[in-house]
């Protein structure tokens, strides 16, 4: 059902055919994000994202949101620390719309500097809204605290004050560099043949030409260590991780696995214990990103400033329990149960499986099916686990990020860098 073929501009076109569905999910994925800008252009291509929907040659940014409507289809798009994806999900009778409207927003957007400086206001709205949301901002600082200045350490919005610098010459510098075939991928899941997608992505991009000039930001080393900032908040808002594992390593699904049993679920040990036993937090979990070089790993949680040591002390000794101890096997297998019917349902959205096709031929990964992903799943042993949780929850590779009136002299925030409470907080 997964079949691929390279135009000879350079453009991959990925396609999953799903015979039982009657919608398709077609997406546009440039190889460009935070990671590909410097601090003076962060947030550059976000802001471009922004404007593709603003109007092109032919068509208004009204008139692009009234197609969509009239067919009951969707567009949006997202920009990532490593790519940026523009999608839509319609009928399988409306995909020549779509592919055809998302070629002419790629190719002939306006950029006009009105529109310019008006989405450069609504990317600081966000910004602003972002800075409210201390729950969601606390995972750009935990990469902070991981990654220091490397450009997967900044945030994918930019600041206010590189926001506010940009020019139209800026955008279309950053185009040419990055918005070329060899740098595209376009994927399509659902009812939709694969020859009729190349045919209809053929058409509309048989003039586009170019090479990727842009050059890679050198792989990051990671350097851990607390990053603290002081808020006026309800809550302390607090991730403690480490270093996790890069895309292509084989050692993912053991960490796949211990996510689950460290804090995916209501079943898992740090919920149970933050939570259940302890009444501490009411929002805790973990999570792990995996980036093109490097990854990581991270719990979060949320709880008043005066539980805040606690949580941390607590945290802590989990992490050096899994690594001393191991995991049992009745945990183990109800861990790996839990990470195979996650992964299986979320393949039966077809926006998923567009994004995994996608995500595999951008970063040079083998395709695999849902059949082999639950078989990898299946091979993790409890050596593989206790080995990955023995390397990476060792106490000096533990970095601490917060936001919240947690003030100096708490557990964890020793030699931080950022303010204590009342000080001026550090620059994201």
């Amino acid at each position: 059902m997964y079949q691929k073929t390279t135009l000879d501009n350079g453009i991959r076109v990925v396609t999953e055919h799903l015979p039982h569905v009657r919608s398709v999910a077609l997406g546009f994925w440039f190889g460009v994000g935070a990671r590909h800008e410097d601090a003076g252009t962060s947030g550059l291509s976000h802001l471009i994202e922004h404007l593709m929907f603003k109007g092109t040659a032919k068509r208004s940014a009204r008139q692009i949101a009234e197609e969509f409507d009239a067919t009951g289809g969707q567009l949006n798009a997202y920009t990532s620390k490593e790519y940026t994806c523009y999608y839509a999900r319609v009928l399988d009778r409306h995909l020549p719309m779509a592919t055809e409207v998302l070629a002419d927003m790629v190719l002939h957007s306006r950029f006009a500097p009105e529109d310019l400086e008006k989405e450069k206001g609504v990317v600081q709205e966000e910004i602003k809204m972002y800075e409210d949301s201390p729950d969601e901002m606390v995972h750009d600082l935990f990469t902070q605290a991981i990654l220091g200045g490397h450009p997967l350490g900044r945030t994918i919005l930019g600041t206010a004050e590189t926001v506010s610098r940009f020019t139209r010459e800026d955008l279309l510098t950053h185009l040419e560099r990055h918005y070329t075939p060899d740098n595209l991928v376009v994927a399509a899941a659902g009812h939709a043949e694969h020859a009729a997608v190349v045919a209809e992505v053929e058409c509309h991009f048989r003039d586009f030409r170019g090479r990727r000039t842009a050059e890679e930001a050198p792989a990051p080393a990671a350097s851990p260590k607390p990053v603290l900032r002081a808020k006026e908040t309800e809550q302390v808002h607090l991730c403690l991780g480490v270093e996790g594992l890069k895309r292509g390593d084989p050692r993912k699904y053991a960490l796949f696995t211990l996510d689950v049993i460290l804090g995916g679920g209501m079943s898992s040990r740090l919920f149970q214990e933050l939570r259940e036993e302890r009444g501490l937090v009411y929002s805790t979990y973990s999570y792990h990103v995996c980036y093109r070089e490097t990854g990581l790993f991270a719990i979060y949680a949320g709880m008043s400033p005066h539980n805040a040591d606690e949580v941390v002390d607590l945290v802590k000794r989990e992490f050096a329990r899994l690594a001393a101890e191991g995991v049992g096997a009745e945990e183990l297998r109800r861990a790996k149960e839990q990470l195979k019917g996650s992964l299986v349902l979320s393949l039966e959205s077809t926006a998923s499986r567009m994004s995994r096709i996608a995500k595999s031929e951008l970063f040079d990964e083998r395709y695999d099916t849902p059949d082999e992903l639950v078989a990898k799943v299946d091979a993790v042993t409890a050596a593989d686990v206790n080995a990955l949780a023995a390397e990476l929850l060792a106490e000096p590779r533990v970095a601490l990020a917060a936001i919240g009136p947690w003030g100096p002299g708490a557990k964890g925030a020793e030699g931080s860098e950022g303010a204590p409470a009342g000080g001026a907080a550090p620059s994201r």
